[in-house]
């Protein structure tokens, strides 16, 4: 049996046909060909973009994204270079090409995300490992987000009517809100925590009447050990809700302390008092010497107010610290003859003379 190359198929001689067919797998393998030869070479250099971003960007589409939909997409657009189709075929065409490029966004977009998420959360595990989990909301939610708005977009090119559906899925959105405001509020208040960074896992918060270390930051509650030993678990609603005190952020801790001394103590001594504390806080390692100064007249003593600073966040840090300089006071005291005073009460007895006798 003959074949007649001539023969119209679609306005087009089968002949045409052929050689478009032709067309279009040959540029489909040399693209892929291509594409495969540069992606081998890419792999084997090691570029440094000293940019998060923009190294995500090259990992996600040019060294690691696929690139399928994008070299089908050329295959087809050059098959039909050649031909002459009806009207209703090349509108076909044309859509099928829009979804391809669709596509091809859709996960080039997710590859990056991937890639992004991953990055910051390897970055970012050493210093605060329970952030690993919401970070990863934030992965769910980005690529989520990505293939919905992609859907929407190739029905509409496909001719459906998306408003309903748009108005539908809103209208779905807010009743299921609804029903779990709740556990939507305690999850965008995990996503709070990890992009505000109000606290870290072991950092010591005060929040309400509560205290104590943070050890895990979950989706829905947040878990913090308490000085007892217990385990607090609390809500990230509520925890952000409330005030917190972090001590882990501050750089210097404040120590202050009252003393006071006799009240037989000579002046002299009293204004040497304030010189004595300053040499003993400038001589330890870790404090910072801020004011010393002779405050009050007490009802049993004379009372020096004393200010200092501690270099270091951490509590054991500043309680060594704060013993070693009450020692130190205590013994340059001894050293100086200067007594603490304590409370006491002074009688003064008065003897009445005897009365002189009648006879």
């Amino acid at each position: 049996m003959n074949l007649d190359l001539t023969t119209q198929y679609y306005g087009n001689a089968i002949g045409l046909w052929i050689v478009a067919a032709a067309v279009g797998i040959a540029v489909f393998v040399a693209l892929y060909i291509i594409r495969r030869t540069i992606g081998r070479r890419l792999h084997s250099v090691d570029v440094d973009l000293r940019n998060d971003w923009a190294e995500a960007v090259y990992i996600s589409v040019i060294r690691g994204g696929t690139w399928l939909p994008i070299i089908l997409v050329s295959a087809i657009y050059a098959t039909t270079y050649v031909l002459e189709l009806p009207r209703a075929l090349d509108t076909l065409v044309d859509r099928i090409i829009v979804m391809a490029l669709l596509l091809q966004v859709a996960l080039w977009g997710t590859r990056f995300v991937s890639v992004a998420i991953a990055e910051y959360t390897r970055k970012r595990r050493a210093t605060d490992p329970s952030s690993a989990s919401g970070i990863h909301i934030v992965s769910v939610v980005a690529r989520g987000g990505l293939w919905a708005v992609v859907v929407l977009l190739i029905l509409d090119n496909l001719g459906i009517d998306i408003t309903a559906l748009v108005a539908g899925l809103g209208i779905g959105g807010i009743a299921v809100a609804l029903a779990a405001q709740n556990i939507l509020g305690d999850l965008f208040s995990s996503l709070s925590i990890v992009l505000d960074k109000p606290f870290e896992a072991g950092d010591f918060i005060i929040f309400g009447a509560e205290m104590g270390t943070i050890e895990r930051i979950g989706i829905k509650t947040t878990r913090v050990r308490s000085l007892t030993g217990e385990e607090i678990v609390v809500s990230n609603s509520d925890l952000l809700s409330a005030r917190i005190r972090n001590y882990r952020r501050m750089d210097e801790r404040r120590g202050q302390f009252l003393l006071g001394v006799e009240y037989g103590t000579s002046a002299d001594k009293l204004e040497r008092i304030p010189q004595v504390i300053c040499e003993i806080i400038d001589r330890h390692p870790n404090a910072r010497f801020d004011r010393s100064h002779f405050k009050e007249y007490g009802d049993f003593s004379l009372n020096f107010e004393t200010v200092y600073y501690v270099k270091s966040s951490e509590y054991q840090v500043y309680a060594d610290t704060a013993q070693d300089i009450n020692l130190a006071i205590y013994r340059a005291f001894a050293d100086e003859g200067i007594e603490f005073a304590f409370p006491t009460q002074t009688l003064h007895v008065i003897k009445q003379a005897d009365e002189p006798k009648t006879s």
